[in-house]
């Protein structure tokens, strides 16, 4: 993550293991980016959050939040979960209906990773230029 020095804002949610949480995930991104008048990294950073999100629900089967902060040239997306695992990018077939998340994710971001948690748990995160 090279999301360093100080947070120029920061919002997070957590959210439970429920079918609506992706989306509540992602109206939490529209609500947050428009509040902050960055509507123009909407889309790539709702689609990643999805991505991030539903992987956290099918793959960690734990809780997890979703947390947003800004930095003077970068926006910083982080999933956290409970689950030590982390996400494995594949290359899926043609015809395979999943596995192009990670795909998603490094396709739309600057950059993304996964950070272990003292807590057993893992941030995934993605960082997207702010200019």
């Amino acid at each position: 993550m090279t999301g360093a020095g100080t947070a120029r804002w920061s919002y997070d949610i957590r959210l439970a293991i429920q079918p609506v949480s992706a989306s509540r995930a992602r109206d939490f991104v529209r609500h947050r980016l428009g509040e902050q008048e960055l509507a123009y990294l909407e889309d790539d950073v709702v689609l990643v959050v999805s991505e991030l999100a539903t992987n956290a629900m099918v793959h960690a089967r734990t809780p997890f939040r979703v947390c947003l902060q800004a930095f003077e040239l970068t926006l910083l997306l982080e999933v956290e979960d409970g689950c030590q695992a982390g996400p494995v990018l594949v290359v899926p077939r043609v015809l395979d209906t999943s596995g192009r998340g990670l795909t998603i994710v490094r396709l739309l971001s600057r950059d993304w990773g996964v950070n272990a948690r003292a807590d057993g748990g893992k941030s995934v995160w993605a960082e997207f230029d702010l200019s």
